[in-house]
């Protein structure tokens, strides 16, 4: 096991590969050789949250794709970059192109979910399946969960941005994140905070977050484009998530016209314990799809 947090970070870089888009830099891991299964982080973390889940979808004879969302994890971070979440989800099909891409299925997380929501919207029939995991989709007026409010405040936001340091990250990130502490080391607990900084410090991380599209035409853009794909989805929801709740869930089963959500024993951070279940679900639908229609 890594001993510290630069051999976590060296670890994990050496595990995947950068690849350019649009003169830009980044970085995705990518394993596995069957149909992709395209994996989209939010926010504050990076494709090293999909660490775990990308050798098991390989496993399970599909290709797993992680990507680094720019201005996080290691991918550039310009002051000049769309960090709004339609931005991102350009950049996102930009990314699965430059990658040989033609279809997959999705795999999406927290803000992840709006991004990846935009994308197969706005490309429907390049989505062969989608697993949404804890995210948003009721965005007019959402509210940020109470560690990341500050982050939007200014005058605050940087300074709030600065004091997170080690051990207080630690002690927040298993609190909000993860269900079994022995899941996750406190290196690699560690490596998300130094991921998010890097050499910017997090300006564009603080970015991101400003870019958060809360208005009511984005959640009928949601709604009204997630009720019509014709392409199979489910929800695999961490039931003890303390950052997104139950009705979060409710309203997504509702975009995407579920009657049920898989509940796992998880916290926000799901894809640290719980792998091996997600991946298991995303196989599943994926040799599925042919018959599973939206309801």
């Amino acid at each position: 096991m890594p001993r510290d947090v630069d051999e976590v970070v060296d670890d994990h870089r050496n595990s995947g590969k950068f690849f350019t888009v649009g003169g830009a830099r980044s970085f995705c891991l990518d394993q596995g050789s069957g149909e992709p299964v395209v994996c989209l982080h939010g926010v504050p973390s990076s494709s090293f949250l999909f660490r775990k889940v990308v050798p098991e979808l390989a496993a399970r004879g599909l290709r797993g794709v992680a990507l680094d969302l720019p201005g996080l994890g290691l991918s550039n971070r310009g002051a000049n970059f769309d960090y709004s979440w339609s931005g991102l989800a350009d950049w996102t099909g930009k990314a699965i192109d430059a990658l040989g891409i033609e279809k997959c299925h999705l795999l999406l997380h927290d803000t992840g979910g709006p991004i990846g929501f935009e994308w197969a919207i706005r490309h429907p029939e390049r989505v062969l399946s989608m697993t949404v995991l804890n995210t948003v989709v009721d965005v007019d007026g959402f509210r940020r969960p109470w560690p990341m409010r500050p982050f939007v405040v200014p005058g605050i936001r940087a300074a709030w941005l600065a004091m997170m340091q080690r051990p207080a990250w630690g002690l927040m990130f298993r609190l909000t994140g993860v269900a079994d502490k022995g899941a996750v080391s406190s290196a690699e607990i560690n490596a998300y905070l130094a991921l998010l900084k890097r050499e910017d410090n997090g300006k564009a991380f603080l970015r991101i977050m400003r870019g958060f599209e809360l208005t009511p035409g984005k959640q009928s853009f949601f709604y009204g484009g997630l009720k019509a794909r014709s392409y199979p989805a489910q929800i695999v929801w961490g039931a003890r998530d303390k950052m997104l709740d139950a009705g979060r869930r409710q309203a997504v089963e509702q975009a995407l016209r579920l009657s049920t959500s898989m509940l796992l024993p998880a916290k926000h951070y799901l894809p640290e314990d719980q792998a091996p279940a997600i991946a298991k679900a995303v196989a599943e639908l994926a040799s599925q799809r042919g018959n599973a229609m939206p309801r």
